[in-house]
């Protein structure tokens, strides 16, 4: 009898065993097929996700700030914007810095639904939006020519992307001709950059030309305030960009996959804010 029970007792030890092993198994299974389907799941979510860009930015050393004008600087980096801070490759473990090549103006056909989304949201704080974007429209008048289309970007350093834009993408004047630009710009025109727009707009007398602006750089410094006021005066319509604009922007000037765009909650607010600013300004 003690060896019946002790063979039985084995047996189910070893059913235990085995149920221990099936369930051991089928957990398994259920894991790597709980896994597989998270997996695909945060797949799904960047691909959605490439639309949205944080709010937060680092910003990186020597990295003009839009507003502030404040660069931030790390331990043993130079205080001019020549220079970077590099590794401890000192004799004495000091840091030494090294050339950075100068920033350049980057033109294209479309912008990075990223950039577009971060450069051209219309916040009235705008730290670390330091780029500025120009999207340009130019009509000839004859439809043989077809419409002059691309963006321009620049650093704030340097050339800025108004004054390239005449330098570069349309450095021929025709008097002949007449022309419609339209711009829409993350930000409005610096005072510099005002100045010179009124000198090619008082120069080349068949031009007409309207500015759409997502947002008002340092619209409460006087020389801002009055460069806007020269532009408004030599015929150039300055507007701030509605949600409906942003859109437009969006289909003709993004990558952005034929997905569609949704302007951000306060987006209409904003653009009244501004709007309401801009309209003081030209008064």
């Amino acid at each position: 009898m003690a060896d019946s029970k002790g063979a039985a007792a084995s047996k189910l030890v070893v059913r235990k065993k085995e149920r221990t092993t099936k369930t051991k198994e089928v957990v398994n299974v259920e894991v790597k097929r709980e896994v597989k389907t998270e997996v695909k799941r945060e797949v799904k979510r960047e691909m959605k996700s490439s639309l949205v860009k944080k709010e937060e930015k680092v910003l990186s050393v020597g990295e003009k700030v839009e507003g502030s004008g404040e660069v931030p600087v790390e331990e043993g980096a130079a205080a001019n914007g020549n220079a970077a801070p590099a590794n401890a490759n000192g004799p004495n473990g000091e840091y030494e810095p090294m050339e950075l090549p100068p920033w350049e103006i980057i033109e294209g056909d479309r912008i990075d639904p990223f950039q577009f989304k971060f450069q051209f949201k219309n916040v009235e704080y705008s730290s670390g939006r330091n780029k500025t974007f120009l999207c340009y429209l130019v009509d000839k008048g004859k439809a043989s020519d077809g419409l002059l289309r691309g963006y321009l970007e620049d650093e704030h350093t340097g050339v800025h992307a108004e004054e390239a834009f005449f330098q570069q993408s349309l450095p021929d004047y025709d008097p002949e001709v007449k022309y419609t630009i339209t711009w829409y710009m993350s930000s409005s025109p610096c005072a510099a950059c005002a100045a010179k727009m009124v000198e090619v707009l008082k120069a080349r007398k068949t031009v007409k030309m309207t500015l759409f602006s997502a947002r008002l750089f340092e619209w409460e410094e006087p020389e801002i305030q009055a460069g806007l006021n020269a532009l408004s005066q030599v015929g150039c319509k300055l507007r701030m960009m509605k949600p409906m604009d942003f859109t437009y922007v969006w289909d003709t000037f993004v990558q952005n996959d034929d997905l569609t765009f949704t302007p951000w909650e306060d987006c209409q607010d904003n653009y009244e804010y501004y709007h309401e600013k801009l309209a003081d300004i030209l008064l």
